[in-house]
């Protein structure tokens, strides 16, 4: 008899659990039909089906988004396993020659933000790719992509600086962060944290207060993005941030705080000449990654 029953389970069809994946991540049917390549109306009959097949409701919906249900929360860790595997499994297969090490570097806040979500979507689609990440500057990670020492990197640049340099993925706005309901910025001298010389955060930040005839002092210097989000949190000075970083306990300073706008910055991406298959490959991922982003 248990043998009658286990025949006769269902298949969950991959198709089917990468538009629920999608819909659970995005919280939009329309979103997910867009990233899974289908119509709207196409996804809503997948997840009908899925539905039906297991018995289960898997979303909450109202007229603006959709949730997860407590069986859909269960269902996701199942899905997103599966499809690794099924990846996995038809890489060893189809791409046996797809292997090797890609060394690649970032900035800071790209390595602690935006990476590692590239890196585990990579392994998923390449697990007999290895990526190396180096952490540093951003000038120091396009040197070594020119001397051969380094096959992708992810880099800060100011507007007039990096397109002929490599591609442009996006634009984010520069912006002062400060506690929320501190005071910091109302000081004189103004108590700012950057990082050492050589980071174009610092090097516009500085321009711009210059200009502004603004009195300034380094209150705390740090390389890392964490140890001026902390400097900020405390209180102790404000900090320029890309948009996106100022969240939660921080706010986002500008001009009405008597504060000079710090315009915006570019981040692009150097990839090594004549770049092999496992780096081209990485280099779509973070092509993908970005174009998300620019979405939310």
């Amino acid at each position: 008899m248990n043998v009658m029953l286990r025949h006769a389970l269902p298949l969950l069809e991959m198709d089917v659990l990468k538009t629920f994946v999608a819909i659970a991540e995005t919280g939009n049917f329309t979103t997910a039909a867009e990233a899974v390549y289908r119509t709207p109306s196409a996804v809503s009959m997948q997840i009908k089906k899925l539905e039906e097949t297991l018995g289960s409701t898997l979303f909450l919906r109202d007229a603006r988004s959709v949730s997860l249900t407590p069986k859909g929360e269960l269902l996701l860790g199942f899905a997103r396993r599966l499809l690794s595997l099924n990846n996995e499994t038809v890489s060893r297969f189809l791409m046996p020659d797809m292997n090797g090490v890609v060394r690649v570097g970032a900035p800071e806040d790209v390595g602690e933000r935006i990476l590692p979500d590239v890196l585990k979507r990579f392994a998923e689609s390449y697990p007999n790719v290895t990526v190396d990440v180096s952490i540093g500057m951003s000038n120091a990670m396009r040197k070594r992509v020119d001397e051969h020492r380094m096959d992708l990197a992810i880099y800060n640049s100011l507007p007039d600086d990096a397109a002929k340099d490599g591609e442009i993925l996006m634009q984010e706005r520069l912006v002062w962060a400060g506690a929320k309901c501190g005071n910091a910025h109302l000081r004189d001298p103004l108590p700012v944290s950057m990082w050492e010389d050589g980071c174009v955060w610092r090097a516009d930040a500085v321009e711009k207060l210059s200009q502004a005839g603004r009195n300034f002092r380094v209150a705390f210097l740090s390389a890392y993005t964490t140890g001026q989000r902390a400097a900020v949190l405390a209180g102790l000075a404000i900090a320029p941030l890309p948009r996106y970083l100022v969240q939660g306990e921080m706010v986002p300073l500008g001009e009405h705080d008597g504060l000079p706008d710090l315009g915006h910055y570019n981040i692009g991406m150097k990839v090594i000449e004549d770049a092999p298959a496992p780096v081209l490959a990485v280099a779509e991922h973070v092509r993908a990654a970005f174009a998300e982003l620019q979405m939310q």
